[in-house]
This record gives C-alpha cells, structure tokens and sequence, in this order.
C-alpha cells in the first residue's frame, strides 16, 4: 500500500518551475519565500526536482529525483545537499510540521515535548 504524501512545494531544474500548494497560503510570507529560494538554489546547483512533502502522520520529508538522462545530476551530491538544509532550516522545518499536524491533521500539540527535540 503506497503511503500518501501532501506537497507543500516542489521545483524542477528541467522545467525551470517552482510549486507552492495554496493549501499552505497561511504560512507567513516570508517562510514561503525561504522555501522557493531553497527549492531553487538546489535545482540550480545540483539539478533533478526537489519535493517537500508531508506523510499521513505529519512528517516533513524533502526528496528528490532526476530524469533516467540526467547525467549529470548527482544522487550523492543531491543527498549531502538535502542533509545540509535539514540542519541549516531544522527550526523552520519543525514549525511547518507543527504547523501541519495542527492546522491539517489537528493534532493537539505538545509543544514542550517538540521543543526537548
């Protein structure tokens, strides 16, 4: 059984596009401009697509894909790419699942917990 996933936003270096799910037009302005600068920093620098997705329980996952003839994307390079901005944007990225798992799932939120985290 194939899990769902919401996109929050993607983009892709071989249409020179980016997405923003208008589901999430509430998030602040300035944390939807991060997320495009992100997005397409990566796909310029390292190329393929770059999807933020969320899955059935809240979790914010960033993956990412290259066309069979893309040679010259790099999985390695894409992947140490994906580390660095999970460490860089960690407290971003929490608050946008909180942000989820309350507006969306409407979870109660143990924030305490989160922030021991």
């Amino acid at each position: 059984m194939e899990e769902k996933k919401v996109i929050l936003c993607a983009a892709s270096a071989y249409e020179k596009k980016y997405y923003f799910n208008p589901k999430f037009s509430d998030v602040p302005q300035d944390i939807q401009d991060q997320l495009h600068i992100i997005s397409v920093m990566f796909t310029e620098d390292v190329g393929g697509i770059i999807f933020f997705s969320f899955d059935e329980e809240g979790k914010l996952s960033i993956s990412t894909e290259a066309r069979d003839s893309d040679y010259n994307y790099d999985e390695i390079g894409a992947a140490l790419e994906v580390r660095e901005i999970q460490k860089r944007r960690r407290d971003m990225l929490n608050g946008l699942e909180l942000y989820y798992r309350a507006v969306f799932l409407r979870q109660s939120l143990d924030l305490e917990r989160w922030m021991l985290e």
